[in-house]
């Protein structure tokens, strides 16, 4: 399929099926207050291991708070989150948070890049081929690992997917992408869907027959191709949680 083709629900792939009785992640009640602002408020939810979560809403929504939390880079401030059953702060080398910024050194190349943040991954176990190797998970991704231009002259969809190889290459059980279509033309956006798509049927190291994926975004048509559910937030609260259609 090219990145430029008509993409419906129908047309990608499923991911295997789900069998793992723990969930992906929980929330109870939860709430994150900053000063008098309430981000997130009293959220409720349980996400399946192996599926694939949109959530919408306008800016201040709550999106990107609910994603730190299960990132582990939020604490909340009241409820209880929970990651595959411990907290997230417990479970960083699983999870892999993708934000607006690529978090990627403008001066390094994109191997640079990867090499440089492999170093501070723990090592071990891992059954994705791209894991701790930056030539594969570049390549995984459609990028020329032999490319010497640094990442700081790089277009925004080259950001876009070298900041998602850097997640893969840690080989994640739980990956949260904060905006992944963000100042993407409709082509590079196309083809990151189908490159997620892809990227939901990988095995992981610990079991998972897929991955999980929690995504935000401003484009519900785009997304709803790679969506298992979807999510509307507003005001730090879901307003509407609906099932993909058969």
């Amino acid at each position: 399929m090219s990145a430029t083709s008509h993409l419906t629900p129908a047309s990608i792939s499923a991911p295997p099926e789900i069998a793992s009785a723990v969930p992906a992640a929980q929330l109870r009640s939860a709430s994150k207050i900053f000063g008098n602002f309430v981000a997130l408020r009293r959220c409720t939810l349980t996400l399946a291991t192996g599926s694939s979560t949109v959530l919408l809403g306008e800016n201040g929504a709550g999106k990107s708070t609910l994603l730190r939390l299960l990132s582990g880079l939020h604490e909340p401030t009241q409820g209880e989150v929970e990651v595959l059953g411990d907290a997230p702060r417990n479970l960083r080398h699983r999870i892999a948070y993708v934000s607006h910024s690529s978090g990627l050194y403008d001066e390094l190349t994109a191997t640079e890049n990867l090499r440089y943040f492999a170093t501070l991954r723990r090592s071990g176990a891992a059954t994705c081929a791209c894991t701790g190797n930056s030539e594969m998970a570049l390549r995984a991704v459609g990028l020329d690992p032999n490319l010497k231009r640094p990442v700081g002259q790089y277009s925004q969809g080259m950001r876009q997917r070298a900041a998602l190889a850097l997640a893969l290459q840690a080989d994640p059980d739980l990956l949260l992408l904060d905006e992944p279509f963000s100042n993407l033309d409709v082509s590079s956006s196309r083809a990151m869907v189908e490159l997620l798509a892809d990227v939901r049927t990988w095995p992981s190291a610990h079991g998972a027959r897929a991955r999980t994926l929690v995504l935000t975004t401003h484009q519900a048509a785009l997304a709803s191709p790679l969506a298992d559910r979807t999510i509307t937030m507003h005001r730090g609260e879901i307003m509407a949680d609906t099932d993909a259609p058969e």
